[in-house]
């Protein structure tokens, strides 16, 4: 079979976005099927192509996998116009891949949920097998965050998220708040799967070369966000964590933050006002490099804005990331997340908003090398027997490949 698989965001392991789609069509792949990637132009992503673009599109195999590169840049620093003008270029360009390729099933992958429109023009126009994945549940959570204001832009959406639940034959979520945000629209639960993010063992391993910043030394006690630096991350909790830090005089401590985003900028101007060298912000890495510089840190931070709709509704790469190198994690906000780390002793959990018991779980973790040391192990042994990548890919085929029997 032929499946012709959207996602604007795509990117290989030399890029350092997810590799998600990367990995799944790698499994449709392997299985002996073909596999077609729409995607756009990311500044964190390498979709493998270096060919000049030709009429604004570029196309190649990449590692088996056909890929099609529409030449439109994105950045999660573009401001919210650009980049919803962006979302809609790509899904109209997306659309007429959809209604005149040769293929056997159309999978769409969020975000943004404008993914979702060749899908739709597949499923209706072509009567093609529709399968939609869904890694944040879109609008409530840009609501939530206050990015969409307007209700006439919020209504379209509204209706864009039903209409894409209603076209698909079958729908995956990345968290178990996806899952119930789909079936409240209407979806029956035989139609939904739970397939979270996973854990990449191949990457993430013992084989990669241990690093650190030049500002951090040997003996500090390292703690790494690796993400975007966005409103939805919340990061500027982070500074009053670090201004803390300083109050306690735990000056080896050093908070190092991985990533690009709109707020990087304010974040590194905020911080510098503030004196805080125990901060330090480090441009994105590729996933090789990553992984080394995770087996060089003590703690990982899962952090994101105090939003409920994040509670339940989120599966972020991070946290498998982290726990695929046996990297105990510490979380900030309630949830599944929140649960499993609690559940399996493998980190901390700290409320919202609330620097000094934040400080207190960092300092707990800096005088205890030991403790985090069986939490380190907890968190390795809950990535290999819950969220192995290559189980929960097998689990993606299936269910993708199932829907057109």
């Amino acid at each position: 079979m032929h499946i012709l698989y959207f996602h604007q965001h795509f990117s290989t392991p030399s890029g350092s976005n997810g590799i998600r789609s990367y990995q799944m069509a790698q499994m449709i792949v392997e299985r002996g099927h073909q596999v077609t990637i729409v995607c756009g132009t990311n500044d964190r992503s390498d979709t493998g192509l270096s060919n000049d673009f030709l009429n604004s599109r570029r196309s190649g195999l990449v590692d088996g996998i056909n890929v099609i590169e529409f030449n439109l840049p994105y950045s999660n620093s573009d401001n919210y116009i650009k980049r919803g003008l962006i979302f809609l270029s790509f899904a109209m360009k997306s659309i007429g891949i959809a209604l005149t390729q040769k293929y056997d099933i159309v999978f769409a992958t969020t975000t943004p949920l404008t993914a979702s429109i060749p899908g739709i023009f597949a499923r209706w126009f072509r009567g093609k097998k529709f399968v939609f994945e869904v890694r944040d549940l879109w609008p409530e959570g840009p609501k939530a965050l206050g990015v969409i204001t307007n209700p006439l832009i919020w209504k379209s959406m509204f209706i864009l998220e039903w209409l894409s639940y209603h076209s698909a034959h079958r729908c995956i979520g990345l968290s178990p708040g996806i899952i119930d945000g789909i079936n409240k629209r209407g979806i029956p639960r035989d139609r939904i799967k739970l397939i979270p993010n996973g854990c990449d063992f191949g990457i993430f391993n013992s084989n990669s070369i241990e690093w650190r910043p030049k500002e951090v030394a040997l003996d500090d006690f390292m703690v790494i966000y690796t993400g975007s630096h966005g409103i939805a991350n919340g990061l500027d909790s982070l500074l009053d964590v670090a201004l803390e830090l300083k109050k306690r005089k735990l000056n080896d401590i050093k908070l190092v933050l991985i990533g690009q985003g709109k707020l990087k900028s304010s974040l590194q101007i905020q911080a510098k006002k503030m004196n805080l060298d125990n901060i330090i912000f480090h441009s994105s890495v590729d996933k090789h490099k990553l992984s080394g510089l995770m087996k060089s840190a003590n703690l990982g931070l899962q952090i994101l804005a105090n939003v409920p709709e994040f509670y339940f509704g989120t599966s972020p790469n991070k946290f498998f990331d982290y726990i695929s190198v046996g990297l105990p994690v510490l979380n900030n906000y309630p949830g599944w997340l929140a649960g499993m780390i609690e559940d399996n002793n493998c980190g901390y959990t700290v409320p919202p908003e609330n620097p000094k018991l934040f400080v207190d779980a960092l300092e707990d973790a800096f005088y205890n090398r030991a403790k985090i040391e069986l939490m380190g192990l907890n968190a390795k042994r809950l990535a290999i027997d819950k969220f192995n990548r290559e189980s929960l890919a097998n689990d993606w085929a299936e269910f993708v490949l199932g829907v057109n029997p």
